[in-house]
């Protein structure tokens, strides 16, 4: 047979954490993506609800439960779910206490294996200055 014309399974996503390297329960090293899937990107979340209004002003707890609702809406509005997310950047304004952000993501997460691979950038402010942290992020589903 052609392998043109093969009939194709569906996708796959690994989540790999290569000897050698350290591995966290926060994040995950590699993630190799194959075959047919649906990718989604998520821009950059900040703390504002669906009214518009600024949640968490000066606290970067609250800020951060507020940016992951956003994240699960987005990812729910095509078909997926935390446990697809593949990757995501995380840009936190400098001199805020990433332990408490990255409590609240250990909440949200939850028991679920193989959190995204990820980067965490320290910037010098958003626009407008009451956002605290942003997050943008990337999902497949397996076709």
């Amino acid at each position: 047979m052609n392998p043109l014309n093969e009939a194709v399974t569906g996708g796959t996503v690994q989540y790999i954490n290569p000897t050698g390297l350290i591995r966290n329960d926060a994040f995950t090293q590699v993630v190799a993506v194959s075959g047919p899937v649906k990718t989604i990107h998520v821009g950059a979340q900040n703390a504002v609800d669906g009214s518009g209004t600024i949640v968490g002003r000066g606290d970067i707890a609250a800020q951060t439960e507020q940016v992951l609702r956003n994240i699960q809406t987005c990812l729910e509005a095509c078909g997926a779910g935390p446990e697809h997310l593949i990757q995501w950047r995380i840009y936190i304004t400098q001199g805020q206490p990433i332990q408490q952000a990255f409590g609240v993501f250990q909440r949200w997460w939850g028991g679920r294996p193989d959190p995204p691979a990820n980067t965490v950038l320290f910037v010098s402010g958003f626009m407008p200055p009451d956002f605290l942290l942003a997050i943008e992020a990337i999902a497949v589903i397996p076709a």
